[in-house]
């Protein structure tokens, strides 16, 4: 289920939220690249991907306001997109 949600944040560029073994912490990660059992992400306010082995998250979940609807997010995108095409 851990993998899913990765998938999720790589294929919409939506943040998660995982709980990190190593910390105990839970995070909001946006996922860049999920390779083989390796996943580089970014957290807030930072523009260097960070590594860690999708072994060290015991569970991830939508982040806080995300309700997993894709198709209302691709929506919200592309009107924001034709906004600034018309500006």
């Amino acid at each position: 289920m851990v993998r899913r949600f990765l998938q999720y944040s790589l294929d919409h560029n939506r943040p998660v939220r995982v709980l990190f073994a190593s910390a105990m912490k839970y995070k909001n990660i946006t996922v860049v690249l999920l390779e083989g059992d390796a996943v580089s992400y970014l957290t807030a306010g930072r523009k260097t991907p960070l590594q860690a082995d999708i072994g060290d998250i015991l569970s991830a979940s939508y982040a806080r306001g995300d309700d997993g609807d894709t198709l209302r997010h691709m929506m919200q995108d592309y009107e924001k997109q034709n906004r600034r095409g018309e500006e």
